[in-house]
């Protein structure tokens, strides 16, 4: 729950699915929101929300800009959503380093100097590495590329921050997020789009694990402000404790949609992050917070069905995707 001390909040990364979907919770729930935005950045997935929202254009590498932002928002609470390195396109590793690390860095320093009281952030299970067991807050990272050490920085930063700074801090390590407005191309869209068309789904191997979180879930936990205004630096994780294999996620979605599309399974190669074992341990996550995700794979996954019949399974025109 939030109340009234919560009613203005920034979000950087709010163009983005997680922070798109984050943005339209707040507003329905009406706070105020404040976004900061790059200066290139197209929102398409703001249709019909702009007029609603005050926008702020930074980088987030420019400390000066970051702050006159968050001066002119006067926040009580920041979510920082906002990264790079995620896609396989965004390969430059000062480009990722320079947007999670320092710019998160500014955007502590700014949000400290300027009074907010809570600031939250998102981190990345890739920040463990390969495990063959559940993974805990407290484990040892081991991250396995440029992206996972810039998001692992970025979480030691957050913490640190927390611990010696009177701002409450709280990172949330996301694992496979999924549901409306998630990127087209991505795994759950794809197999959507492909198993109503009756087109073959062309995957890596069946037996390649993620743990599948709805993106609800996911907002539950981001918008129990009072209860995450209590953390000081605390990591916690947002999974289900569950580890869906390929295999099983193609027979949901199938099942689902109604469809026997021809699976090519192996025909995607291999990328270095995949892993047969892949999966939250949630147990801080209930004690800290009370919080315990409420879909199914497959009730999640058939909401995100019904949700893309409803707005196309491109999601609509492509000038929805190019609007400014």
């Amino acid at each position: 729950m939030s109340g009234p001390e919560f009613e203005r909040v920034l979000v950087t990364g709010g163009s983005g699915f997680v922070g798109a979907c984050l943005v339209r919770a707040l507003l329905k729930r009406g706070h105020k929101v404040h976004v900061l935005l790059r200066p290139n950045s197209r929102p398409w997935r703001w249709i019909g929300l702009a007029d609603q929202l005050t926008i702020h254009r930074a980088d987030l590498a420019d400390a000066d800009g970051v702050a006159a932002a968050v001066r002119a928002a006067r926040p009580a609470a920041v979510f920082h959503l906002a990264t790079h390195g995620a896609y396989e396109s965004q390969s430059d590793a000062r480009a990722i380093l320079a947007t999670n690390v320092l710019g998160t860095l500014n955007l502590l320093e700014a949000s400290a100097a300027a009074g907010v009281g809570t600031f939250i952030a998102t981190g990345s299970s890739s920040e463990y590495g390969l495990r063959s067991e559940p993974m805990r807050e407290c484990d040892r990272l081991e991250p396995n590329s440029v992206y996972a050490v810039a998001k692992a920085a970025e979480s030691h930063l957050c913490s640190l921050w927390g611990r010696k700074w009177p701002m409450s801090v709280a990172v949330f390590r996301l694992f496979s997020v999924y549901g409306p407005w998630e990127e087209p191309s991505r795994l759950i869209p794809t197999l959507i789009r492909r198993s109503r068309a009756g087109l073959p789904l062309e995957m890596v191997s069946p037996d390649t694990a993620r743990d599948f979180v709805y993106v609800d879930d996911v907002l539950s936990a981001l918008l129990d402000l009072r209860s995450v205004s209590r953390l000081r630096g605390e990591v916690v994780n947002l999974g289900t404790g569950v580890e869906t294999t390929m295999r099983d996620v193609v027979a949901a979605v199938t099942e689902i949609v109604g469809s026997r599309p021809e699976v090519r399974w192996g025909a995607m190669a291999a990328r270095h992050w995949d892993s047969s074992r892949w999966c939250a341990d949630c147990a801080k996550a209930k004690a800290e917070l009370g919080w315990e995700p409420q879909y199914s794979l497959r009730a999640g996954l058939a909401r995100m069905a019904e949700w893309m019949e409803h707005m196309g399974d491109d999601y609509g025109p492509e000038a929805w995707r190019r609007a400014a």
